[in-house]
């Protein structure tokens, strides 16, 4: 165990990779090296395209570096001073850089061997203390993140205490890989981009569309059988809907160019939430009717630069599972633990167990009463407790309109993914006027809460696929079984099997190709078929098949009656 938080350990192996550079290409301007969730970068300014064998190359320098055990010393020194070191070595991003840094802050350079660095720390005593690197690869970075501005080229690495940690990282990183979804969209033909469309914007093949039906099925019914009720809105609103909002003022840079219709401008939607305002506007509304839940699978669009585009996970046309309860203030705990409550079934039923919620409180500006804002908290709160939940509290890093719950859910190769919000709002019902009769005779402001369970049905989609590596469980997957005749002879057979399999309700193929049995059999597993269903000689005269199941391998010989009472178990107990 090192006695150096992981950050530090990371930043500073981002030193020794910029040390490393400095050797191998002489003159290299330098820019930022920061720690990263994942491991480090830097960025560099240099003649020399670099390749990916270069990254051996210096990861043999670094190598040669740590093996030196050279002290990391830290050099403080006036601003005066540090401009004249920077100009005298052409380094112009971090005079740049230096010029950020207030007037009256300290100033300090970081020197570990000939290589030093403008920073402000801190750093492992020396450099024999980094015990385990990779570097992972390289990447085209514009300077502050500006399109104007210079490219530079950026190396990305991880770093960790110990040869093991590493070790299994970069085997996390090899599966990962084998279960991107953008891969296995491709080779299991769920979904597509094409550059005629559009980046970012999702065409779904047949398989995808029917995978996405049946979850987007499941998704409606649950809400039905939990007090939901189902609104769909327009993609595209007036001027003054997305000015009353506030997105017109703080969001506009994510929006689309307005589309001239009649004289007036129109906005494809962002966010669904003001169109449901409307429609709860559209009435004056009693406390009786209160508490409404009211859901959508609202598709909005929003403008993200192309490089942050990455498959389903990051697009800019996505299907957004959103709901927002509105009550009054004595029904929002029992709401709240209800959504909670609800929120995590659904994630159960999809396979999903590792449920960690993240609780973020009142920023130092923020709108709404401080009463308001403490039930709540108090709400959020208890009905993590009551679902006997452990979170971590982010000390006022909610929203300025309002605390919120963010749910983190584990997948089958134990990476962390953010899905679910249950965000309080105090400033939409005010910028709108929201108000409900209470018992009183008088007008009352309404609690609001946006919920949105699966965050976006494209992303939930990427990480379900990221999640069974392609091999979807038998209810969602669009192929539950495939029939597998060994010969001619038993298409007759087959054909009868495939008809009363379908009339039971199943989702099944049946392969009469020429090919081998091998063949028909691989490009069945290849497909992550659940069921093969072989039939030969024996088998038709039986009157069975001979199973294979995706999960539990080879079964033997069963009856038709006894294939179908287990695919059923397994759909209905979602297996």
């Amino acid at each position: 165990m090192s006695k150096f938080p992981l950050e530090t350990i990371r930043h500073s192996t981002a030193h020794i990779m910029a040390a490393a550079v400095q050797q191998l290409f002489p003159g290299v301007k330098f820019d930022i090296g920061p720690s990263t969730d994942d491991g480090f970068y830097y960025d560099f300014d240099m003649e020399h395209r670099l390749t990916p064998e270069d990254l051996e190359s210096i990861e043999d320098a670094m190598r040669k570096i740590c093996n030196q055990k050279l002290a990391f010393e830290a050099v403080e020194m006036d601003r005066a001073e540090a401009q004249a070191i920077l100009k005298a070595k052409d380094q112009t991003f971090k005079l740049e850089r230096l010029a950020d840094i207030p007037e009256g802050e300290k100033i300090t350079f970081y020197r570990c061997g000939d290589f030093t660095d403008l920073c402000r720390g801190p750093h492992v005593e020396h450099s024999g203390q980094i015990a385990a690197f990779k570097l992972m690869s390289i990447a085209g970075s514009y300077f502050r993140g500006k399109e104007t501005n210079p490219m530079l080229q950026r190396i990305y690495g991880t770093a960790f205490p110990s040869k093991q940690e590493l070790h299994d990282y970069l085997q996390l990183i090899e599966e990962a890989k084998k279960r991107d979804h953008r891969k296995l969209g491709k080779e299991l033909d769920l979904f597509s981009f094409s550059e005629m469309v559009g980046p970012g914007l999702v065409l779904w093949h047949p398989k995808g569309a029917f995978i996405r039906n049946v979850f987007e099925n499941f998704w409606k019914q649950e809400h039905y059988k939990n007090g939901y009720d189902m609104i769909n809105t327009p993609h595209i609103g007036r001027s003054d809907l997305w000015r009353t909002s506030g997105h017109l003022d703080f969001y506009k840079d994510s929006m689309y160019a307005p589309m001239k219709i009649d004289e007036t401008d129109y906005y494809a939607k962002p966010m669904n939430c003001p169109f449901h305002i409307e429609i709860y506007k559209s009435k004056l509304r009693s406390y009786r009717e209160l508490p409404l839940r009211w859901a959508e699978l609202g598709t909005v669009y929003r403008y993200e630069k192309s490089g942050v585009l990455h498959g389903l996970l990051r697009v800019r046309g996505f299907t957004q599972d959103d709901a927002h309860i509105i009550c009054t203030p004595e029904q929002i705990e029992d709401e709240i633990a209800e959504v909670l409550r609800f929120s995590l079934s659904i994630w159960d039923a999809f396979g999903f167990k590792e449920i960690k919620p993240y609780l973020a409180t009142r920023p130092e500006k923020a709108v709404g009463e401080p009463e308001r804002w403490e039930k709540a908290m108090v709400s959020l709160q208890k009905a993590v407790e009551k679902c006997g939940l452990k979170c971590e509290v982010d000390e006022g890093g909610g929203a300025f309109y309002g605390p919120k719950i963010d749910l983190k859910v584990k997948d089958a190769i134990g990476r962390e993914w953010q899905t679910s919000t249950i965000q309080f709002d105090f400033n939409l019902p005010e910028r709108f006027d929201m108000t409900y009769i209470g018992e009183d005779g008088q007008k009352h402001r309404p609690f609001m809460v946006h919920r949105a369970l699966l965050g976006s049905i494209e992303r939930f989609f990427g990480i379900l696929v990221e999640h069974y590596a392609g091999a979807f469980p038998l209810w969602l997957t669009p192929e539950q079984a495939r029939i597998l005749p060994i010969t001619e002879r038993q298409h007759d057979y087959a054909r009868n099997l495939l008809k009363e399999l379908r009339g039971q309700g199943f989702r099944v193929e049946l392969d009469v190709r020429s090919e081998s049995v091998g063949s028909k059999i691989k490009d069945a597993r290849n497909q992550r078929i659940p069921y093969m269903l072989i039939i030969g000689d024996r088998e038709m005269e039986n009157g069975n098949a001979a199973v294979r199941s995706r999960r539990e391998g080879e079964m033997g010989e069963l009856t038709i009656p006894a294939v179908i009472e287990k695919m059923r178990f397994e759909i209905e107990q979602k297996i």
